[in-house]
């Protein structure tokens, strides 16, 4: 691994809010974002992102790599659920085990921005259809994760409404954002989107800064009940999204060429979605703990994957080429 890149990384302004946030709740400090607030930057996020997207899709042409590279994202949605699933049977009950497997199946749309920013540190471009693919993983591993819940819970037990499950994971907020944003980005004019560049563009990293210095202070608050859970939930937590993210960095050459292209399928197979999961376990599968699939996607695998496992994965990117 080229060590210049974790350093940098370790010393990017955006992780060393992260860690504010955690030292903040350590020292018992009154720091907080007040609630609309984050809920205003993380809509922000996802509205840049999905627009720019759509500006640079708009600029491409329709072809068979991009195909191939949807079904792929497609593919890596339901493989990772599946034979995640089994591993966490083995030490989890059937609701625990579906609702983290749900989890590392889908995707953060938080890790995939962070990945952006360190794409854009060292001169490579983001294509449009990356966007599109993030989006578009979101919705099959929440619903692999809950038909597997569906068809391994004891027979007795109230059967999970399928069709709600689908229905939920498309219209989930961030999914129609970010695909909306990717849309409407899409089609709108070239000169018309450069008045709103200022908005998307300049204040991007400052948002980005903000809202992990947020995300560092609800990590920190629920590390405490998480080590209470035993030893497996972080290994699992720390190991499988690096096992991911360079199996994926390494397989993903099948499909495209382009570093950057590489880079987020890695990043999209290592993440874990914090966000769209616990939102739809809490309604569909109230049994499932969110006191372990929450803190391992957000204060174990997301911070591994902004430390150690972008360097890691950008450098096996460089090495196969």
């Amino acid at each position: 691994m080229n060590t210049n890149l974790l350093i940098e990384n370790l010393t990017n302004p955006a992780l060393l809010f992260f860690v504010l946030g955690i030292i903040a709740v350590y020292l018992k400090s009154d720091l907080a974002i007040p609630e609309n607030s984050s809920k205003f930057i993380s809509l922000y996020l996802l509205f840049a992102i999905g627009f720019k997207g759509g500006q640079e899709l708009s600029h491409e042409e329709f072809t068979s790599e991009i195909i191939w590279s949807m079904l792929l994202g497609i593919a890596i949605s339901v493989l990772i659920p599946l034979y995640t699933f089994f591993i966490l049977k083995r030490k989890l009950n059937v609701f625990d085990a579906g609702a983290i497997a749900a989890a590392y199946g889908s995707v953060s749309a938080v890790t995939f921005v962070t990945a952006v920013s360190y794409l854009e540190a060292h001169q490579l471009k983001l294509h449009g259809h990356m966007v599109a693919i993030m989006a578009l993983m979101e919705s099959p591993a929440i619903i692999i994760g809950l038909l597997l819940i569906s068809i391994f819970q004891n027979t007795e037990n109230k059967k999970i409404n399928q069709k709600s499950i689908v229905k939920h994971s498309l219209t989930n907020g961030s999914v129609l954002l970010i695909l909306g944003s990717l849309i409407i980005g899409y089609l709108a004019d070239a000169k018309q989107a450069e008045g709103i560049k200022p908005f998307t563009n300049d204040l991007f990293k400052g948002f980005l800064a903000i809202f992990l210095l947020d995300m560092g202070i609800s990590s920190g608050r629920k590390l405490k009940s998480f080590f209470n859970c035993g030893w497996f939930p972080f290994v699992f937590a720390f190991v499988i999204p690096i096992v991911n993210g360079c199996l994926f960095a390494m397989i993903s050459s099948l499909v495209t060429s382009e570093i950057a292209n590489r880079f987020i399928f890695a990043i999209l197979a290592a993440s874990a979605s914090y966000i769209a999961v616990p939102a739809t376990m809490k309604i569909t599968v109230p049994k499932a703990n969110p006191g372990l699939y929450l803190p391992m996607a957000l204060a174990v695998t997301f911070p591994v994957n902004i430390t150690i496992g972008m360097p890691i994965y950008l450098s096996i990117i460089h090495y196969t080429m």
